[in-house]
């Protein structure tokens, strides 16, 4: 950490644009063994040095630039050939063009998945609030003026009812009407 603060250093003591910096995270082992990647530390280096961060990937294999993606990386640098098999260091740990295009489009859906941090329905579930929940139901016939007790209920969909964290409301209250097992409770069966 000490040598990325003097190297950011040198580039804001000579003028570099600090909003015109990302640090890229970096193992220079070809390949690099998955367990001495620590993708973590871009995190470490986000926060020390209040820069975006990327990732320098040299492990084989697509999957580290895809999670360094969802940990935070901005900016992914990775290797091409046009063929493994060629002598060079670089080629071994280089994506071929297939892999590329896998890569990128697996990021692509990574970025689009990582959304916001807002928790809200999306609009693609919205259809499916009535369906996914559930409302209080009666696990048994339940006579006109007869007091619910817990035993009577059940909880069930679809959630257009009554919702199960009224549930200690609606123990101990009495029906308005006959209600037969399987009736998904609504405010007018209840008094």
């Amino acid at each position: 950490m000490d040598e990325v603060r003097a190297a950011l250093d040198v580039l804001l003591d000579n003028g570099a644009d600090e909003q015109r910096i990302t640090l890229l995270h970096c193992n220079t082992e070809y390949p690099t063994p998955m367990a001495d990647v620590h993708l973590r530390t871009m995190g470490t280096m986000r926060e020390a040095f209040g820069v975006p961060v990327g990732y320098s990937d040299h492990t084989l294999g697509i999957e580290v630039p895809i999670a360094a993606v969802a940990l935070g990386a901005t900016v992914i640098e990775k290797h091409i050939t046009l063929d493994r098999s060629m002598s060079g260091p670089d080629h071994r740990a280089s994506l071929e063009p297939a892999e590329l295009k896998a890569m990128v489009q697996a990021i692509r859906n990574i970025e689009a998945a990582l959304g916001t941090a807002d928790k809200q329905p999306s609009p693609s579930e919205t259809k499916n609030i009535a369906i996914a929940r559930k409302s209080i139901h009666l696990s048994q016939p339940v006579a006109k003026g007869e007091q619910i007790a817990a035993d009577d209920l059940i909880m069930l969909r679809p959630g257009d009812g009554i919702p199960p964290m009224r549930i200690d409301e609606v123990i101990g209250m009495r029906t308005t009407r006959d209600l037969s097992k399987g009736t998904k409770l609504q405010e007018q069966d209840l008094q």
